[in-house]
């Protein structure tokens, strides 16, 4: 008798992740991948220095289940330095595998099957699932461009008897919104209102434009014992394959928290942990730089969307920028981008580097060499594009919309290669 497959039905209920899907195509393509937020240049010498002395001295055993105690202190100092709230380390700090274990550990933690756990959309992917995973009942929000503001009656009416938290997650991964004090306290008056907890992903704090302020939840009125601040070492220090993150609770909930985290997965790399720590005592003027290297790339990106066709929302926080693809034409983002392998602008579907670059006909003049993107043009009429010998410029019109023009990689200048 053969053994029947069978999966969960909760596995079903959501995809593999889009996000990762994309990088994999993108590696497996010769792709330039700008789908998945990981930096392109180094993580800081000190903080690499760090971990390989920690290796070297042989801290390669476990780790406190939640978290070095070197860790737990830098985490509470960084906190109060930058928030002013004090958190005991011993009783409410717990360190995970990257803030995504977090976010898990936290739902199934404390969010029983049935409860309900608001959601702001377009969110990071992963928190639909990890609702879900918990047992919850997902509801969604719509945050609205062009400033990604929400209705505060579409908010109020999303609370009721069976909320349990709301995830809140400022600067925003994908909008770059950065949420105001007072859009806070109207969530805070809610969560206090319907007894809900606040689960805050903080993880870009530091990656602000613009004058922009990051106001953790916590330190609002009444919200310091029903907030977890979740964050983590990846983005601000760019080091997203360490896999260290934290959240910080009351220690009613730190306890359930810890109790989750250790049976999904023990505990943290112990040297990265070591690591971490030097990386929180760096000094201000480090996370000042970082933001101003990002508010750079920032300003190259979206006049260059703008001038592709797209329409760019600039973003106040976090390094994403949502952009407004409907002019395209396509039927969904799911075709623009590829994932339907028939036709229109796809990632990657050559077998050699292609680099091409998008102008709008209202736009015919010279493309300029910065306007260089990570998106090829599939057309199955025309096989050619994929052959050994391409010419310098390949024309194609798409439905009358875009005029798409191909460039070899190797034939671009060195700067601008990928």
């Amino acid at each position: 008798m053969t053994a029947r497959a069978r999966v969960s039905q909760r596995s079903l209920r959501f995809t593999e992740s889009v996000i990762r899907e994309m990088t994999r195509l993108a590696n497996q393509h010769g792709a330039v991948n700008l789908s998945q937020g990981f930096p392109d240049f180094p993580a800081p010498e000190l903080i690499k220095e760090a971990a390989a002395r920690a290796v070297m001295a042989d801290v390669n055993q476990y780790a406190i289940t939640w978290g070095a105690k070197s860790l737990r202190d830098a985490l509470v100092a960084k906190q109060q330095r930058f928030t002013g709230l004090t958190f005991d380390p011993e009783r409410e700090v717990t360190v995970c595998c990257g803030a995504t274990e977090c976010m898990a550990a936290v739902m199934m933690a404390l969010v029983d099957p049935g409860d309900e756990v608001i959601v702001f959309e377009p969110y990071y992917e992963n928190y639909g699932p990890d609702a879900i995973l918990s047992g919850a009942v997902p509801r969604f929000v719509r945050l609205r461009e062009p400033d990604w503001s929400f209705d505060p009656a579409e908010l109020a009416a999303a609370f009721n008897a069976r909320t349990r938290a709301i995830v809140v997650n400022t600067p925003n991964n994908p909008t770059g919104k950065v949420f105001s004090r007072a859009e806070l306290e109207q969530i805070a008056a809610l969560c206090r209102q319907w007894d809900a907890i606040a689960i805050t992903d903080e993880i870009y704090e530091h990656i602000l434009y613009d004058g922009a302020k990051h106001v953790s939840m916590a330190s609002l009125d009444g919200m310091r014992e029903r907030t977890v601040t979740i964050s983590g070492l990846s983005k601000t220090w760019s080091v997203t394959g360490w896999r260290v993150g934290w959240c910080l609770a009351a220690p009613e909930l730190t306890g359930a928290i810890r109790k989750v985290h250790d049976f999904l997965t023990v505990g943290a790399p112990a040297p990265l942990q070591e690591a971490a720590a030097v990386a929180l005592a760096m000094p201000e003027e480090y996370y000042a730089k970082l933001a101003d290297t990002y508010r750079e790339r920032r300003e190259f990106l979206v006049p260059v969307l703008a001038r592709a066709g797209f329409k760019p929302f600039r973003p106040r926080g976090a390094y994403y920028v949502m952009t407004d693809i409907s002019d395209f034409g396509f039927p969904d983002e799911m075709t623009a981008f590829g994932l339907q392998f028939g036709h229109g602008l796809g990632l990657a579907l050559h077998e050699r580097p292609i680099i091409s670059r998008v102008v709008s006909l209202d736009h015919p003049t010279e493309i300029k060499e910065g306007m260089v993107f990570a998106l090829e043009t599939y057309c199955p009429a025309a096989d050619g594009y994929s052959a050994a010998r391409i010419e310098e410029e390949v024309v194609v019109t798409d439905k009358g919309h875009r005029v798409i023009t191909l460039f070899p990689a190797e034939e671009l200048p060195i700067s601008h290669r990928y």
